[in-house]
């Protein structure tokens, strides 16, 4: 199964439009977002705009937007869980995480109990390996400081691909 990663959106509708057409052509029914939304009529906009499955981890600047609306948001997009400092989904037998931090991103990784940790924050495009899991950040779709950018990663492969838009 492919997952579609993306981070650090910071309000850019018109390049997240982008990366949902791309990722819609794929075919691709999960998304992770590694935070940085910001705004939440800019959430509206991108869980409105993918069908799929969405799973949503929170940076501390989403987080003091968030808590204005509230958690009746949620109501609105059953495709949609939110998390606080990190996710941690298990699809086709691999163990997923993924935060905002690079500092919790890495102590995810060093724990080991992870195949794969995404990550977001530091807008570049970056994968390492930490004994067995792979720690990868997907860049960013603002294009703030790099070129805009997003991963896939297929489960079924253990494969990652960079996107640019």
């Amino acid at each position: 199964m492919k997952i579609a990663i993306i981070s650090d959106t910071h309000d850019n509708l018109a390049n997240f439009k982008k990366a949902i057409f791309l990722i819609k052509k794929e075919k691709i029914k999960f998304l992770i977002h590694c935070g940085d939304i910001f705004e939440p009529e800019m959430a509206k906009e991108i869980f409105k705009n993918f069908s799929g499955k969405v799973y949503f981890v929170l940076s501390d600047v989403d987080e003091k937007y968030f808590e204005k609306i509230g958690e009746d948001f949620l109501k609105d997009f059953p495709q949609l869980k939110i998390w606080r400092k990190f996710g941690d989904i298990e699809i086709d037998k691999k163990k997923i995480a993924f935060c905002h931090s690079p500092k919790t991103a890495f102590s995810l990784a060093f724990s080991q109990k992870y195949d794969i940790v995404f990550y977001g924050h530091l807008h570049k495009p970056w994968k390492t390996r930490i004994r067995k899991t792979k720690l990868v950040n997907p860049g960013n779709i603002a294009g703030l400081f790099f070129r805009p950018t997003f991963a896939i990663y297929n489960t079924k492969t253990d494969q990652l691909e960079l996107k640019i838009l």
